[in-house]
């Protein structure tokens, strides 16, 4: 599959969109952005859009297109020998929040089907909890993880071309069609101006707070998929040329950002216009965090656009909308596991196999647990720091001058654009990186029990996992170099 190509420019930055757009979009942007004070946080998260996200998927971007290879290959064949367990790293770290990430997916689809079979229909504030409780774990959560995952995989298997362009170019205008139905929806309801003005109202006495723009930079992390390794991954069949790269990750990253707000629009406004009339507080509504930081995606959506005008079509728009993003983000994930394989020596069709079984395995324990849900998402979601710092070292080991010529195909001297982006991702991804895990582990260890196994949030769970996933594949590191060389 090295020589598959997507077809346009336009099937690839659907991809990387459809790689991007996730249901963190959706469901956790709104939580967020009601947690940190609104329109400041939106300002802060825009920065960091720039400051973290789109230089790192320059990166990605450079290094796939450069070495037509995945994180392994490409950290072997531009960085090297000595550093293909740091490509390892960060495809193991997408994979197994893949895993978790295919039981969410698997939540989306089993309310979509309640919508229609009428399960939702008689939901009400006292039983949202209750109703998600008993879909979220356990053996029906498992045969839509299954489910999932099987999808997914059946996109990947039909190649580039024929699977995952096609699904995109289905899928992310889709997406964006839906977002923008339900943001129009909810801003149409009486009292919806209320939740517009809370969500871009500027207080600037919070950009003071340190803590304002570390949670903008963790959402603008997560949300982008900087440093996952997909955009690295879907590079590899980029055609046109390397200068096109940060044009296509600044869509990318633009576009993301642009989901995410339509989302808020769509989510923030019409909890305002409707949670009253359930007796709630809007502003406290839309900040909740729910049973494993799923916000009020499962509980009170349901429960609200049930209760509103049109309420039967909107409530599986807006599902519909959540299965759209969270497919397209989970076949990127696929597709990095499958491409990694390939350079390794394995043909694909196997390839496709073993990184379904991955998924599938993988994720049951989330599926049969909230409990150990949260702690994958706690420990793999901060360990994409990791991988994003490890992005930001390929640059600096190769040396920016060097990665700018073999990688993104720049000739002569840099122009403002190119020394701008050297600073950002030698230095200020670098520094950034630095201050959040200082603040998240300041934050594990203020929550009690930072030491300690017991704890699904703890410090500890973070380092022996990462440290048990780097120690293996450093022990690998020659075989995996040996045989990314060798494809």
């Amino acid at each position: 599959m090295t020589g598959a190509r997507f077809t346009s420019r336009w099937g690839l930055i659907l991809a990387t969109l459809g790689m991007a757009i996730g249901t963190g979009n959706i469901w956790r942007f709104p939580r967020v952005v009601a947690q940190n004070g609104g329109g400041a946080f939106v300002v802060a998260w825009a920065i960091f859009l720039f400051a973290w996200s789109i230089p790192l998927l320059v990166a990605e971007y450079g290094l796939g297109r450069a070495s037509r290879r995945g994180p392994v290959g490409a950290f072997t064949r531009l960085v090297g020998r000595g550093w293909s367990w740091a490509g390892g790293f960060i495809v193991l770290c997408t994979l197994l929040i893949g895993c978790y990430y295919a039981v969410v997916t698997g939540w989306c689809l089993r309310y979509l089907l309640s919508c229609f079979s009428g399960a939702l229909a008689g939901i009400e504030p006292a039983t949202a909890e209750a109703t998600f409780l008993a879909q979220a774990s356990g053996g029906s959560a498992a045969v839509f993880q299954v489910l999932a995952v099987l999808g997914c995989v059946a996109v990947v298997a039909r190649g580039v071309e024929g699977g995952i362009e096609k699904a995109c170019k289905i899928l992310v205008p889709a997406l964006f069609v839906l977002l923008v139905i339900a943001a129009i929806r909810a801003l149409t309801l009486p009292g919806a101006g209320a939740g517009l003005a809370f969500l871009f109202h500027v207080d600037t006495s919070l950009f003071a707070d340190h803590k304002l723009w570390l949670e903008a930079l963790s959402q603008s992390a997560w949300s982008t998929g900087a440093g996952w390794g997909l955009m690295l991954a879907y590079a590899v069949y980029a055609a046109g040329t390397p200068r096109e790269a940060a044009q296509n990750c600044v869509i990318t990253g633009i576009g993301n950002n642009c989901a995410s707000l339509l989302a808020a629009c769509a989510v923030i406004p019409a909890v305002f216009a409707l949670a009253p009339a359930a007796g709630q507080d809007p502003a406290a509504l839309v900040a909740e965090s729910g049973p494993a930081s799923t916000g009020l995606t499962f509980l009170w959506m349901p429960v609200l656009l049930r209760g509103m005008p049109g309420g039967a079509f909107f409530t599986p728009l807006f599902f519909v909308a959540l299965v759209a993003a969270a497919l397209s983000s989970l076949i990127s994930m696929v597709e990095l596991g499958v491409r990694t394989l390939e350079d390794l020596g394995v043909a694909r069709r196997r390839s496709v196999a073993w990184i379904g079984a991955f998924l599938i395995l993988g994720g049951l324990p989330s599926a049969m647990s909230l409990d150990v849900f949260a702690n994958q998402d706690w420990v793999w979601g901060l360990g994409l720091m990791v991988s994003g710092a490890l992005c930001a070292c390929a640059v600096i080991r190769m040396g920016a001058a060097r990665f700018r010529s073999v990688c993104l195909g720049e000739e002569g001297p840099p122009g403002t654009w190119a020394r701008i982006w050297t600073q950002l991702v030698t230095v200020g991804v670098p520094l950034q990186f630095v201050a959040l895990m200082v603040w998240w582990f300041t934050q594990a260890a203020g929550w009690g029990d930072a030491w300690s196994l017991s704890n699904p949030f703890s410090i500890a769970h973070c380092l022996l996992q990462w440290g048990a996933a780097a120690a293996l594949l450093m022990l690998l590191n020659r075989t995996l170099a040996n045989r990314a060389s060798d494809s």
